[in-house]
């Protein structure tokens, strides 16, 4: 089998109890058919324009010998870097395929000056440019876009010689960028983004970046019998049952990976799941874990761990409570989506929707539309500004965080938003596991504006038991972005204040803290958690 699958506790009883019953149902060989029905009457007009992924591995594998072509015609022009402009699962499907397979790809996925400016520096003589968007609209990627065209053309560059588009035929962008005469590759529109990774989304720029992506397809392709057929071992089935299923539900999902067999796809997963899933009140909340993170040393409840792993052991040696899921990379991406599809129909909701998504995107273009200096903060302690509702803002950065914390309840989990440059302050990431110790809850961490294209949908429509933290830096070197009259600075500031304006119509508790002096906030806020 290309992929495997064990359990033990209450996962494996999970896959004991539903299993059969989704064997029964014929639901495996329903989906694979394209049967739109699965998931109710409510949910019928979107499934049936969005089940493009089951054969997206069939279908993609045609384009393979066009990207290997381009990729030698780059080569032969002196372009060896390519860099991806792409939010969500544009962007997060290449990253954990290029990481994987150790290929270097500079992935654009944020606002925020700094890592904007360093895309545009970094060896842009010899770097051409994949940008990736469904719907041909996303603000990110178009200001990514006019800034690389920019920057073309100051350096001599013909931008038509170095940007590539991917996008669904009869967008926005499909139309602009083949009027330009840019090459455009387009995806099947009946497949949405998170899963779209063996669409041309995900393998177009890892294709050119120098994976051999014509292998990650056919690792795909064989994966999908096992997932085709109703049996008791069809291990899509079974990782549905183990995600969604458990008894009372563990509605937290813990993914541990090993490091060294298949790299970041913990952050796909987590985008995959909790868009599709947090909706209606309810969902599975992925939570990216170290190896050795406090969520697994302490007694989480309502904590599911699933743990991914180089290759298949006995049952009998998993963890208790724990699940072990193997398989090579193209066969995770299949099975990944196909079990969270099928937890769609097991929690009764609709996993092809995103009713919560566009929110945040709409207070932020408002806030762009009327450009105005931030709100006073309610308080600045040295080098903090303290801003956020009303019932967690107060005189001081350790009385913020601990009335922040105070109404983290037994079922509730924190999430850290780090509205920064993601390479060059990676240590942010420290805060996820420093205040998992300190709170003895699950704690996600996600770098602002990416997560806004996955787990802010469950954010606003899962599970209404979240804190959160947003932190941001003070743009001490703006950049323009041409043909805008707002900068990335103000985008990303305006990114962060909408998001935390619909949390708290939401009636989420949101801290907002903005630091002038980054590494010694960070410091200041480890000290908070004893780390």
């Amino acid at each position: 089998m290309t992929f495997t699958i064990t359990a033990s506790g209450a996962a494996h009883e999970a896959i004991e109890r539903l299993v059969p019953q989704l064997v029964a149902d014929g639901v495996a060989g329903r989906l694979v058919a394209g049967d739109a029905t699965l998931w109710g009457e409510a949910a019928e007009a979107e499934a049936s324009i969005r089940l493009g992924w089951v054969e997206a591995a069939s279908e993609t594998r045609g384009l393979v010998d066009e990207i290997e072509a381009l990729r030698k015609q780059l080569r032969l022009r002196g372009v060896d870097r390519i860099a991806l402009a792409g939010m969500g699962g544009s962007s997060l499907a290449p990253e954990v395929i290029t990481r994987t397979e150790g290929v270097n790809l500079t992935v654009l996925d944020s606002t925020e000056p700094g890592q904007v400016r360093r895309a545009l520096r970094d060896g842009l003589q010899r770097t051409a440019l994949v940008v990736s968007s469904k719907s041909g609209s996303t603000l990110e990627t178009d200001s990514q876009r006019r800034a690389f065209e920019a920057a073309y053309r100051e350096a001599g560059i013909d931008p038509v010689e170095r940007i590539i588009v991917v996008t669904d035929p009869g967008s926005p962008l499909d139309g602009d960028a083949r009027a330009a005469g840019y090459r455009v590759f387009n995806a099947d529109p009946n497949v949405g983004g998170r899963y779209s990774a063996l669409t041309a989304f995900g393998i177009v720029p890892s294709g050119l970046a120098g994976v051999d992506v014509r292998e990650l397809l056919d690792e795909a392709i064989a994966a999908l019998p096992e997932i085709s057929e109703d049996a008791d071992d069809n291990p899509g089935l079974m990782l549905a049952a183990a995600i969604a299923g458990t008894r009372p539900l563990r509605d937290k999902l813990g993914i541990v990976t090993d490091g060294t067999h298949i790299v970041g796809l913990g952050e796909w997963a987590e985008q995959l799941i909790a868009e599709s899933t947090g909706k209606d009140g309810v969902g599975v909340l992925p939570v990216v874990l170290e190896r050795d993170a406090p969520e697994l040393a302490a007694d989480v409840a309502d904590l599911q761990v699933v743990r991914l792993v180089g290759s298949a052991r006995e049952a009998r040696e998993v963890a208790h409570g724990e699940v072990e899921v193997a398989g090579t990379l193209g066969a995770q991406l299949l099975v990944w989506e196909f079990a969270t599809a099928v937890a769609g129909r097991l929690l009764g909701i609709n996993p092809f929707d995103q009713p919560d998504v566009e929110s945040a995107k709409i207070a932020a273009r408002g806030l762009l539309d009327d450009l105005a200096p931030a709100a006073e903060p309610v308080a600045v302690d040295a080098c903090i500004e303290i801003r956020g509702t009303q019932d967690v803002a107060l005189d001081s950065l350790e009385a913020s965080v601990d009335a922040l914390l105070a109404q983290l309840g037994d079922g509730g989990y924190l999430a850290v938003h780090a509205y920064l440059d993601r390479i060059g302050q990676p240590r942010f990431e420290r805060l996820r596991a420093a205040f998992a110790a300190r709170t003895g809850r699950p704690v996600t961490f996600g770098w602002g504006p990416r997560f806004l294209h996955s787990t802010g949908q469950y954010h606003k429509g899962g599970t209404p038991n979240g804190v959160f933290l947003q932190l941001l830096g003070q743009p001490h070197e703006d950049l323009e972005i041409p043909g805008r009259p707002f900068t990335f600075g103000q985008l990303i500031q305006a990114q962060a204040s909408g998001d935390a304006s619909v949390l708290a119509e939401h009636g989420r508790p949101v801290l907002t803290l903005t630091l002038d002096e980054l590494d010694e906030g960070l410091d200041r806020l480890l000290a908070l958690t004893g780390r």
